[in-house]
């Protein structure tokens, strides 16, 4: 694993210098005239052209170098906090066809940053004794709670929790996507579906994998060959590869539903798949919900969670049809779904038992949730996942005590 200290302290002291080149942050014409929908052939899947041209027409709205970078800098350098802050890989920011594409674009822009540093931020006091916990954001980089909850819980809850368990967070796995508002990375691929490359693709279902991308490649790589060497010797080692991966307790990846889900980026899926705009028109739930994997349901963990989210917003009721984003509801505020791994999910990345993915609602009109109340919410469901999984080790210690004692 690479330390990221001296990159970060070079790349906050070239920020001033980077911002002086003025980042747009209003949509250009063009860009105005290209909404996803209008790119391509109606009923003609995209090819290399049309994913060109959505591309370049997605206005880079926010600096990821600006924003994220330096807050993850901060962790760093707060000793009180106890954290680490590894560069795990690279994502690149270059996606021009041709050299004098590349160049027009750089000179432009005026980023020379060609590539986005990739961080995960980890406890130090790491240890054998202690479950694994895996918290991310920002897969879908549009998604501001996702990246900013979880850098809310590294700086607020992450210590104290450090006392039960072993914290691995990745706040920001889709920079370029958290730069321009997108759903996509740059290439217009769904990262959240990018996991399992192999999977089955099911005719109808909302829910199916797309391929591999570089942000989901680096993520994989780094927990199959390199968080794995925090392991003890008994973890799952490969010799002829070198994968040494980690039993895991607990993965929570954080994210929102928006209304551009069903104003972007729902039609521009089925521009990019060549179906009819208006196909799988769905409805947004208004408030928070969490998307259950039906292969390890956890009932009592999802009540906690919910518990501790609603103290934060309310909660999703379900539709007219006793649904929640056209899936099956197991208990308030929960969608059931197939199994996350499947599906090429974040959140199935890991063999956690404990998993979910987080949905906060920031456009709701009727309940309040303002950008702090989401990020508020992202860490009130970590909070209720771990003291929920405190509560029940602390009842089987309990009861393995009463079992000697009356032996």
């Amino acid at each position: 694993m690479l330390s990221a200290s001296s990159y970060l302290i070079a790349l906050i002291a070239t920020i001033s210098m980077t911002a002086a080149t003025g980042f747009s942050t209003v949509a250009s014409e063009s860009a105005n005239a290209y909404h996803p929908s209008t790119i391509g052939t109606p009923g003609k899947p995209w090819g290399v052209e049309e994913v060109n041209l959505w591309r370049k027409t997605r206005v880079k709205q926010r600096c990821y170098f600006e924003d994220i970078v330096p807050q993850i800098e901060a962790l760093r350098q707060e000793s009180s906090l106890s954290l680490d802050v590894i560069q795990y890989g690279t994502l690149d920011n270059n996606h021009s066809e041709t050299e004098s594409e590349s160049e027009s674009e750089s000179e432009s822009s005026g980023d020379q940053n060609k590539s986005f540093p990739l961080f995960a931020i980890m406890t130090k006091d790491w240890s054998d004794s202690k479950p694994n916990v895996f918290i991310t954001g920002g897969v879908h980089g549009y998604e501001t709670s996702g990246v900013e909850g979880a850098l809310l819980f590294l700086r607020s809850k992450a210590r104290q929790y450090s006392e039960h368990f072993n914290i691995l967070v990745i706040p920001c796995v889709s920079p370029w996507g958290y730069e321009r508002i997108q759903r996509w990375n740059a290439k217009g691929v769904d990262p959240n579906r990018s996991f399992n490359p192999e999977g089955e693709i099911v005719e109808g279902r909302s829910f199916n994998p797309e391929a591999a991308t570089e942000e989901s490649a680096a993520l994989i790589r780094f927990m199959e060959y390199e968080i794995g060497k925090k392991g003890d010797d008994e973890a799952d080692a490969d010799a002829d590869d070198g994968k040494k991966e980690l039993d895991w307790l607990c993965h929570v990846d954080l994210h929102e539903t928006t209304d551009t889900d069903e104003t972007e980026f729902r039609p521009a899926k089925n521009s990019r798949d060549g179906k009819d705009y208006e196909s799988d028109k769905g409805e947004i739930p208004d408030g928070f919900y969490l998307v259950q994997d039906e292969t390890s349901p956890m009932p009592g963990w999802f009540t906690a969670m919910i518990e501790s989210v609603r103290k934060v917003t309310h909660i999703a009721p379900a539709d007219a049809d006793g649904k929640l984003i056209g899936e099956e509801v197991s208990q308030e505020g929960v969608v059931k779904i197939p199994n996350k791994k499947s599906l090429g999910l974040c959140a199935g990345v890991t063999n956690a038992p404990y998993r979910t993915t987080t949905e906060v609602y920031p456009d709701s009109k009727t309940g309040t949730c303002t950008p702090e109340q989401c990020n508020q919410a992202q860490v009130a469901c970590i909070e209720g996942a771990l003291d929920y999984i405190i509560g029940q080790q602390t009842d089987r210690e309990r009861t393995n005590e009463r079992t000697n004692n009356s032996n």
